[in-house]
């Protein structure tokens, strides 16, 4: 028996809503290839009637784009590292090691997943400032290297690993960081790519944090940059295709890391195969 083929119609629903989703930043790439005067008399339309690179031009030479996109990428590096390790390590003790006041850590930390990231800024700054850390790559990093929804994806897949696996290494004489090291982590690796693809965008794309955390000019990152931009806050005048180009430069990093790990994100519903 043949499987029912989907109705044409619903290709039709679906090439239309992926027309919808990529408009906005065909628009986008499109634009910043245009003059200014061509931008701001005709913003929609996807082919530039003068194709210019100016805009680019200006982005790398007039604009202190380089800077914060320098910023921005080691600020990325250091936070995707960070969580990669430590919410490793957070995930696989609520999952593996039993200690007093375990499910109610857990528990705290599902309430904070719920908490609005806006609403922690204040105490997010008070806590900087009083550690002294405010203006620096310390005040931008420190605070991003653990996230809660990190360490719940990992405790999950971790729980869905056969403790069997470590009964072994535990015989041997291994130690429990030698058995999360050697053995469970390397079992985590779809669980772990998706850790990566999250922190790089999340910590790339990240704005609020940066506000909070610093205003020298010498430590802004992309995201704060390319708003201070789209303000106007740099200059006057529409600069369609001047701010354009920074959004499409800005999302090149993310789209390859997507790119890239993609085929290796892991199902969050399927967890580990177990043997």
């Amino acid at each position: 028996m043949t499987a029912r083929r989907p109705a044409w119609w619903l290709y039709v629903v679906l090439v239309l809503l992926a027309v919808l989703y990529i408009l906005p930043f065909l628009i986008d790439v499109a634009t910043s290839f245009k003059t200014e005067p061509e931008a701001a008399s005709n913003p929609i339309s996807l082919i530039p009637q003068t194709f210019t690179t100016a805009a680019y031009e200006r982005l790398f030479t007039e604009v202190a784009f380089p800077t914060w996109f320098k910023n921005s990428v080691v600020v990325t590096l250091f936070v995707t590292a960070g969580r990669v390790f430590f919410d490793s390590l957070a995930g696989y003790a609520l999952a593996r090691i039993p200690f007093r006041g375990r499910g109610l850590m857990f528990a705290i930390l599902v309430a904070i997943m719920a908490v609005p990231n806006v609403v922690l800024l204040i105490p997010k700054f008070l806590v900087i400032n009083q550690l002294g850390i405010y203006n620096s790559y310390a005040g931008l990093i420190v605070p991003l290297l653990v996230d809660a929804a990190g360490i719940f994806i990992m405790k999950n897949f971790f729980e869905s690993i056969p403790v069997a696996v470590e009964e072994q290494a535990r015989i041997d004489g291994a130690g429990t960081f030698r058995m999360f090291w050697s053995i469970v982590l390397p079992m985590a690796r779809p669980a772990l790519v998706t850790i990566v693809i999250l922190s790089f965008q999340g910590s790339w794309n990240e704005l609020s944090h940066f506000i909070v955390a610093a205003n020298d000019p010498e430590l802004t990152n992309l995201t704060k940059g390319v708003a201070q931009l789209a303000s106007n806050q740099l200059g006057q005048g529409t600069k369609y295709p001047l701010k354009l180009a920074a959004a499409a430069v800005m999302t090149i990093p993310v789209a390859i890391v997507f790119l890239v790990f993609q085929k290796r994100i892991m199902n969050t519903s399927g967890g580990a195969v177990k043997g």
